[in-house]
């Protein structure tokens, strides 16, 4: 387990605010760090700010008229908001967006191969790192020749970090990587995820509703809730703490409940005592 005491942050978001239309605040204060070589889970239902708060990292909330309006956001001790997107890449920080959008009329190795137009290092070593893509996703292998469009979503999920990896990234950020795959196929990516994290040193900031199993892979965890962070802890911490049991895992010290079972007073008077 990464001892996140003991490592560089490359990534600091200092109690950022996001204004979308000018009048719409979706985040409010919110805080967090990276460590190099860790694996950050960025937790909480639908509409928390998960991904406002990836868009506001790699600089994409222009384009839907988004802006940080307090605060700051820093890369390796830059400022995130003089980069734009594409030095953002070119500097390893590579966003995963949620949906996988994959071109549908590519082959999936033609889409795994975007993925290192920003590269100069040469033929021979973009395909040495298909070839690191393919072992790691040996189902990618097989569908190789396929159009990507015809493919399944947990390929198409695959093929979207493939082609993340083959930018040879410092950090990917990923958004909601279980989304619409059946259970086993979440399974398959987490641990993908690890051993890309453990294998190859990428770190990774990960946006996810699902909680149980993004606490049993990340290292440090981030709960949002209305675009506030209102936890966090190392992941093994807030897997044992009674509130995330309950509201997030499920399970409570009387069993399983559901989110319409708790009075939503009660569930902010616990967070904010």
């Amino acid at each position: 387990m990464l001892d996140s005491s003991d490592q560089e942050n490359l990534l600091e978001v200092n109690n950022i605010e996001v204004i979308y239309n000018h009048v719409i605040l979706v985040l409010k204060g919110v805080s967090l760090s990276v460590p190099k070589g860790g694996i950050t889970a960025l937790l909480g239902g639908n509409g928390a700010g998960k991904t406002t708060t990836l868009k506001a990292i790699s600089n994409l909330l222009a384009s839907e008229r988004g802006e940080v309006t307090k605060g700051n956001i820093l890369y390796r001790g830059e400022r995130v908001a003089e980069s734009n997107p594409a030095a953002l890449v070119k500097k390893g920080v590579i966003q995963v967006m949620e949906g996988r959008h994959c071109f549908e009329h590519l082959t999936v190795e033609e889409n795994l191969l975007t993925g290192a137009y920003t590269r100069s290092d040469g033929n021979a070593a973009i395909k040495r790192d298909l070839e690191m893509v393919y072992d790691y996703f040996p189902r990618l292998r097989e569908r190789r020749r396929s159009q990507a469009g015809y493919t399944s979503g947990g390929e198409q999920q695959m093929v979207a970090m493939g082609r993340a990896l083959m930018s040879r990234p410092e950090t990917i950020l990923l958004d909601e990587p279980s989304m619409g795959l059946a259970p086993q196929l979440v399974e398959q990516i987490f641990e993908i995820v690890k051993a890309v994290n453990e294998g190859e040193g990428v770190t990774f900031l990960l946006a996810e509703q699902n909680t149980n199993v993004a606490l049993r892979y990340a290292h440090y965890g981030y709960i949002l809730e209305n675009g506030r962070v209102v936890m966090d802890g190392p992941a093994a911490s807030l897997r044992e703490n009674p509130d995330v049991k309950e509201f997030y895992l499920g399970m409570s010290d009387e069993g399983r409940k559901s989110f319409r079972d708790v009075r939503s007073y009660r569930r902010r008077k616990r967070w904010l005592a």
